[in-house]
């Protein structure tokens, strides 16, 4: 009977030193994801950075050649990765871009109905996207920038609603 006992006693021991192991590559490996989504969120917002930067340098070229030939047009719809301009009284939502049309649907749908402010997760899980850390930043940093501009509000708790405001005499950054 002892050597049954000190044979099963030697195999809980091998399972617990394979279970402890297991703990630690579970660990290691989830620093590497970590890393990983850090990676993929920096290179999402250097990738939408660089296409505003581009998109404001086209507007400024636009604008120039406005100015010489002095008429006055309408917005017209916007590229996708455009910027986002200044929120002003009769400026169509279609002048953003599609993934800023669809926030502000999401945050637009709750008002009428009194809901409260949403935080970026829950507008990501309402657009239909996985709530990563890479998707939720993406649209956390859409809907700042929808802020920013006033289309939308920000609330104190980093919190987003519904709601229009003009930004005073803001020209669009990049």
């Amino acid at each position: 009977m002892a050597s049954e006992l000190g044979m099963l006693e030697e195999r809980e021991t091998a399972a617990r030193v394979r279970v402890e192991g297991l703990r630690e590559e579970v660990a290691r490996l989830a620093e590497v994801l970590e890393a990983a989504e850090i990676e993929l969120d920096r290179r999402v917002i250097a990738r939408e950075e660089l296409v505003e930067a581009l998109a404001a340098s086209a507007v400024e070229t636009t604008a120039v050649i406005e100015a010489e030939a002095e008429r006055e047009t309408v917005p017209s719809p916007s590229p996708p990765g455009s910027i986002v301009p200044p929120w002003r009284e009769g400026l169509p939502v279609t002048v953003l871009a599609p993934d800023y049309q669809r926030i502000l649907g999401v945050l637009d749908e709750r008002q009428p109905a009194g809901q409260e402010p949403m935080k970026a997760k829950e507008i990501t899980a309402e657009l239909g996207l996985q709530t990563t850390s890479a998707k939720v930043e993406g649209v956390r940093s859409r809907a700042r920038r929808l802020a920013e501009r006033g289309w939308i509000v920000q609330e104190t708790s980093g919190m987003f609603s519904a709601g229009r405001r003009p930004v005073p005499d803001a020209a669009p950054s990049a």
